[in-house]
């Protein structure tokens, strides 16, 4: 994850950084084959997958990850993320800025939980 500050021509202070979300879990087919118990099978007998909470759900378009932006007044997002954001001048990431989306703000402890769990 790469992370970048800048300041608007305004002169609030941005903070930039991509979020590219992974599975919550990773596998979703079960890989093992049914064979004859063998008597010193030292596999575990439950699933050790963790899954807590809830699925997260993603908006169409921001499942291949977004651009975040975050001042102290607002936070935004922008998808597809710029090939070029991490290397741009501040002005084009001001830009880039503007283009985005206003994202709400967590909150809830439970809100923010589940934001946590997109991470895992």
């Amino acid at each position: 994850m790469a992370y970048r500050v800048f300041r608007d021509s305004r002169g609030v202070e941005w903070q930039a950084w991509d979020v590219v979300p992974q599975l919550t879990e990773r596998r979703a087919l079960e890989r093992r084959t049914q064979r004859a118990p063998v008597a010193q099978d030292r596999r575990r007998p439950s699933d050790r997958r963790l899954i807590s909470g809830r699925r997260p759900y993603l908006n169409a378009g921001l499942d291949g990850g977004w651009l975040c932006f975050e001042a102290n007044v607002e936070k935004r997002r922008l998808a597809p993320i710029p090939s070029d954001w991490q290397r741009c001048p501040d002005s084009q990431l001001e830009s880039y800025c503007q283009q985005a989306t206003r994202a709400p703000r967590p909150s809830t402890a439970a809100e923010l939980n589940d934001i946590a769990n997109i991470f895992r």
